[in-house]
């Protein structure tokens, strides 16, 4: 069966899957990045693990991939297929595409940044599914955002298109690790409502998820840390929708999982805020972690699509292109059920 390599590589951990013509996912793994052992070794896992799925998908299906996605965190050069830098994982410019393309027998291979991936599937098979224009923000550890144009992800003139997260909401107020103070990560996101709950309440093991059921129990000091991070996040949105003018708003990652916790609220504070912008609607992300590697398998199969036929009778060529996200097998494979999507033609 006609296949494709899908790797998605987060701070801590690494997803894969092989991924059928049809987009659904046939096997899926995980493993550690073992960034405590340094880029080099990073990076040595990343090409073992691509090279690990290789071999699988051939044994199980008959046949090599066709191509491969990845998508990586940090400042990435989707054209020429290097990963700039990346703090939780310690490298600095990686040619990561032409290293996995080199370890793959010569596929292509696209190489992209984790967010505008996630928000690939998400707009093309996700929540954003039909919609012309939409805008992924996923709250985790950070904030940043995907642009949605027609199927695709806009990565901007020099691949910062998105970065919302330093959108400065509260002038002259926390220092952000960018160099601005009052950046929008610093007040809305998963960690920044971790941090502020655990201080407000005493115990530093608490994080974003506690603060959450303290709210829905009427905590008086949980809802005030939880109405100051919604005010930031509404005023950051709504510069980028004033700008962006989008017809869906998806919201994702660890705070969104507070449902309607967050959503109810949110919503009412966007709204409150909009004046001759025309509000679009604003869902949760419909994907979860699958996201990565979902728009990693779209990605690798956009490379096949748009490929001259003789480019893909010569799979030695390395097709630059925006990336796609997915996580290596382990050394004792797993398949999951498949998981179908439709990929654009």
């Amino acid at each position: 069966m006609r296949h494709v390599i899908a790797l998605d590589v987060g701070g801590t951990g690494m997803k894969a899957a092989l991924a059928g013509p049809g987009g659904e996912l046939l096997h899926q793994a995980r493993r550690a990045t073992g960034r405590e052992r340094g880029p080099e070794a990073v990076v040595a896992g990343i090409l073992d693990f691509a090279a690990e799925l290789r071999a699988y998908g051939a044994d199980r299906f008959g046949e090599p991939a066709r191509a491969a996605g990845v998508a990586v965190p940090g400042i990435v050069d989707a054209e020429q297929g290097v990963a700039v830098y990346a703090a939780n994982l310690g490298w600095r410019d990686v040619p990561l595409r032409g290293l996995l393309g080199e370890r793959l027998g010569g596929i292509p291979v696209a190489l992209g940044h984790d967010v505008r991936t996630g928000g690939l599937a998400e707009g093309r098979i996700g929540a954003g599914q039909g919609a012309d224009r939409f805008l992924f923000v996923p709250l985790g550890t950070g904030i940043a955002g995907a642009i949605g144009i027609d199927g695709r992800v806009e990565a901007g003139a020099h691949g910062f298109a998105g970065e919302i997260g330093h959108v400065v909401v509260r002038p002259g107020g926390i220092a952000c690790p960018c160099g601005q103070r009052g950046c929008l990560e610093r007040f809305a996101s998963a960690s920044a409502v971790s941090q502020a709950w655990a201080e407000a309440c005493g115990d530093p093991e608490a994080d974003a998820a506690d603060c959450a059921k303290a709210v829905e129990s009427g905590d008086a000091r949980a809802l005030a840390v939880w109405r100051d991070a919604v005010d930031a996040l509404a005023d950051g949105l709504v510069t980028a929708l004033t700008l962006l003018d989008p017809r869906v708003l998806i919201i994702g990652g660890g705070l969104a999982e507070a449902g309607e916790t967050l959503f109810t609220p949110l919503r009412d504070a966007v709204r409150r805020r909009v004046t001759f912008q025309r509000l679009p609607e604003i869902v949760p992300a419909a994907l979860g972690d699958t996201a990565g590697c979902l728009g990693a398998g779209l990605m690798a199969w956009d490379l096949l699509d748009t490929a001259a036929p003789s480019a893909r009778a010569d799979t030695a060529t390395t097709t630059d292109t925006a990336a796609t996200s997915a996580t290596a097998p382990t050394a004792d494979p797993t398949s999951t059920a498949p998981t179908a999507v439709t990929p654009r033609r």
